[in-house]
């Protein structure tokens, strides 16, 4: 019997040149999550250096990573352990 794929978390990083507000904006747009789910995600980047925005498929995973790479945020894919 086959196991499934394990899943993919997205990551992202903090880095000195985006500002709160625009990461914020960046991770409305492209998961469509709340303004609070957001702000939450992007004050964990801020914070600690790194938050797990999306966990799921790999396909899925890589697209939301070029996503974010296309906003010039620092984002990453690494298999849930």
């Amino acid at each position: 019997m086959k196991a499934w794929p394990p899943p993919w978390q997205v990551l992202i990083f903090d880095d000195p040149v985006n500002l709160m507000s625009f990461v914020t904006m960046v991770i409305r747009r492209i998961f469509g999550y709340s303004e609070q789910k957001a702000t939450e995600l992007m004050l964990q980047v801020h914070n600690k250096g790194r938050a797990i925005v999306w966990t799921g498929d790999r396909e899925k995973a890589e697209l939301f990573v070029q996503q974010l790479q296309s906003y010039q945020l620092l984002a990453a894919m690494e298999p849930v352990e």
